[in-house]
């Protein structure tokens, strides 16, 4: 039983009015495996969802050593002072060995986290595509009803599966450092194709001269990609987020991408698939759950198991007789 739990109406007018109380503990039931706590969630998800959609999503990606943090606590603060509420969902990286997770990310955004207009979340990623939480959709559904038309969905790092964070967000942001090495070339090209912009950071200093010729270089190769679906040219910028050198042009640039897709229609057709894309991870996720957790299925997966390993029955015939038994 969660400590100071709230009945349903409680959420929910917590929720709506803005109450920071109410929007955590609802998140904590969002991201909970009990089935009472899930059941709490769904019926508040339920009852808040016609006041969400008003946000502009921003997923922030980038390789490990790239200043994610430090970025969004500069960026975050540009757009608030901008005129808006910012919630950051920052998604930890979970132990696969302990399954537990750092969730420092508070202590990286020292101004931000205790700004009256952020609200900063962080959240154990539990080994789920792409280091995105499994319900960070729902938890976007409530910091949008909570009134936050800013949010920021900061991922574990980067990989071919980060394409998780591209379905829940209307504007991937790649963040870069200059002169990180060909070894990353491969991971590059793939999460590059994604890009709605691209940020070269930490462009200070000795790093200026290296964050422009970077700039060029990435610019150069992001023309070599097909044309995006929304027909929108992806753009190269740097920053400096310890000098807040750069960060008005990155916001500029989204707000600049918001508009265009606005206006030729990609952004609401854009959402639309999401949602779809929402419906159908959730129907697959819960048949892999239901599936494991059948007990006929638990104890005929050990006799397999034991098979297997003496090479007495072949994987995928396996896979059908188990299917058979659910139905």
């Amino acid at each position: 039983m969660m400590k100071n739990a709230f009945n349903i109406n409680e959420y929910i007018d917590g929720i709506l009015s803005s109450n920071i109380t109410y929007v955590s503990k609802a998140i904590t039931l969002v991201e909970s495996t009990k089935h009472e706590h899930q059941e709490q969630a769904q019926q508040i998800i339920n009852a808040i969802i016609k006041h969400s959609g008003s946000s502009f999503r921003l997923g922030i990606t980038g390789v490990p050593g790239v200043g994610k943090s430090t970025f969004i606590e500069s960026f975050g603060l540009e757009v608030i002072n901008r005129g808006h509420k910012l919630a950051v969902l920052a998604i930890d990286p979970s132990s696969q060995l302990s399954k537990g997770s750092i969730l420092g990310d508070k202590t990286r955004m020292e101004q931000l986290s205790i700004h009256p207009k952020a609200f900063i979340r962080p959240s154990p990623s539990s080994g789920s595509l792409g280091g995105v939480a499994r319900k960070t959709k729902e938890s976007i559904i409530i910091c949008e009803a909570a009134g936050y038309d800013y949010v920021f969905i900061e991922t574990v790092g980067v990989g071919q599966s980060e394409t998780a964070v591209h379905q829940l967000t209307d504007f991937f942001l790649l963040l870069m450092l200059a002169g990180a090495g060909d070894e990353l070339q491969g991971i590059k090209r793939g999460i590059m194709e994604m890009a709605d912009g691209m940020v070269i950071t930490k462009a200070d200093g000795t790093n200026t001269d290296k964050a422009k010729m970077a700039r060029g270089e990435y610019a150069r190769a992001l023309h070599l990609f097909p044309p995006t679906e929304s027909n929108w040219i992806p753009e190269v910028l740097t920053c400096s987020s310890t000098e807040n050198k750069g960060i008005k042009e990155v916001y500029d640039m989204i707000d600049k991408y918001k508009r265009h897709t606005i206006a030729n229609h990609f952004f609401e057709t854009k959402r639309a698939n999401q949602t779809k894309q929402w419906l159908h991870q959730t129907i697959n996720d819960t048949l892999i759950e239901r599936f494991y957790a059948n007990p006929i299925i638990k104890e005929e997966i050990l006799k397999i198991e034991k098979q297997l390993e003496q090479n007495l029955i072949n994987p995928y015939q396996a896979a059908m007789d188990l299917f058979k038994k659910m139905t």
